[in-house]
């Protein structure tokens, strides 16, 4: 089998794979799409499997082709080495590919990739923002070199090291404040909790913490960014749960106020690796890197 195996075919099956169509996938590889169709071919005679389920719109895997991925991207990555470690020599090259929510992207990450960059030009960074499933996911299935996630996961083939301790507090605007101080923490069920969904682990936070408050919120409010989410506190549309760090200006500026909702929450966000993933040269150089600036001294 191994025989038959070519890297281009792996690369057109996780085009395929990701735009989930084959005329898509031509596009992002500059394909035709016949040669798609004919890496897809060669790979399911290599695999003695059908790999893809042809649908009206686009194509959906099959059991085989869900069980390949993994080995896809591997293999792939396995090209990529190999190319990183003959670069070595002469200087770091190669791409580097994370995952992390876009709140801590934003407070933490992009000063270091700014530094970064700066000494290893031939390296490139490709930061994708999600949350903690969906991270953990693409470790597990090699997509990524490695994600940052909220909390460890805790698996046996998972590797967490701790990174940085966030503080989580509520806040609120002020006149929503106001009317808590009058009437008193029951207000709040009444309001709208905002938050980035219930696929973020802030979300099922704040909610138990409300709950074990004696505060049942009826609404929720999901929105993609932390700057759609202190927006919307600032115009009175609810409250949310969010890193302090993230709003630590607005909240000197008196934008909003912070909701005396105790006990403190924390959160420690840290790097996963998949315990087999062998990681290239100038992903090693990074992981050093944020290691380096984001645990605090001993």
């Amino acid at each position: 089998m191994i025989e038959l195996l070519e890297g281009r075919f792996f690369k057109t099956f996780i085009a395929v794979m990701e735009e989930k169509s084959f005329s898509r996938a031509a596009d992002k590889l500059g394909y035709v799409q016949s040669t798609v169709t004919t890496h897809i071919q060669f790979l399911e005679q290599a695999c003695k499997q059908k790999l893809f389920h042809r649908l009206s719109r686009g194509v959906k895997p099959t059991d085989a082709g869900e069980k390949l991925v993994k080995f896809a991207y591997q293999f792939v990555h396995l090209g990529a080495s190999i190319e990183e470690a003959m670069n070595e020599i002469e200087q770091p090259r190669g791409t580097v590919y994370l995952r992390m929510q876009e709140s801590f992207f934003l407070t933490r990450i992009s000063s270091i990739m700014k530094h970064f960059v700066a000494e290893y030009p031939e390296v490139k960074l490709r930061v994708e923002s999600g949350f903690h499933q969906d991270i953990l996911n693409q470790v597990l299935e090699h997509a990524i070199d490695f994600g940052i996630v909220p909390r460890d996961p805790q698996r046996n083939d998972i590797l967490f090291y701790p990174l940085v301790e966030e503080k989580l507090i509520f806040i609120a605007s002020n006149a929503l404040m106001k009317e808590v101080e009058t009437e008193g923490l029951n207000r709040l069920s009444r309001e709208v909790m905002i938050s980035f969904g219930t696929i973020c682990l802030y979300h099922t936070h704040a909610s138990k913490v409300l709950q074990e408050a004696g505060i049942y919120v009826k609404d929720a409010l999901e929105l993609p960014s932390l700057e759609m989410i202190k927006e919307s506190v600032t115009c009175g549309i609810g409250f949310a749960l969010v890193p302090e760090i993230g709003v630590k200006k607005e909240l000197d500026e008196g934008h909003f106020k912070v909701l005396p909702i105790s006990p403190d929450s924390y959160s420690m966000h840290g790097l996963i690796i998949h315990k087999n993933r062998e990681l290239s040269y100038p992903a090693k150089l990074f992981k050093s890197e944020l290691i380096k600036r984001l645990t605090p001294p001993m």
